[in-house]
């Protein structure tokens, strides 16, 4: 397979746009727990602190997604270099490890959606539930 010095470059403008993504899934994130934060101090409340938790996770897995797009980025920056240089083996080997660390930034973001999703079904099934009691 041929690669040119564009190869790599035509990466840049996913990972930025789903790093713009993440960013703003981290705050959304922060401005929901300090919220919660503040509600439990008023009224410590158990289901409060389940829902810390399961942010706490999310947030964690935000981070590592934006770490694994961030690696990406530099591989393929290290790729450009490399195929600049003429160090083609190089640059093809730094590109498809920046592929496969683009790859689980993915994985991991499927994930943080999913565990998301879960979260609000959960609360949509309390009002549910509450308003077939009411």
């Amino acid at each position: 397979m041929d690669i040119s010095l564009t190869t790599p470059a035509l990466l840049f403008p996913a990972v930025t746009l789903l790093m713009l993504a993440y960013t703003n899934r981290f705050t959304t994130l922060a401005t929901i727990i300090r919220n919660l934060h503040a509600k439990y101090q008023s009224e410590h409340n158990d289901n409060l602190l389940a829902q810390i938790a399961n942010l706490r996770y999310r947030v964690y897995l935000i981070r590592n997604m934006q770490i694994y797009g961030v690696l990406s980025l530099l591989l393929c920056v290290v790729s450009m270099f490399a195929l600049f240089s003429g160090w083609i083996a190089g640059g093809k080997l730094s590109f498809a490890i920046a592929l496969i660390l683009m790859i689980i930034s993915m994985l991991i973001s499927l994930r943080e959606l999913v565990i998301s999703v879960g979260a609000l079904d959960l609360l949509l099934s309390e009002l549910e539930k509450e308003e077939k009691k009411g």
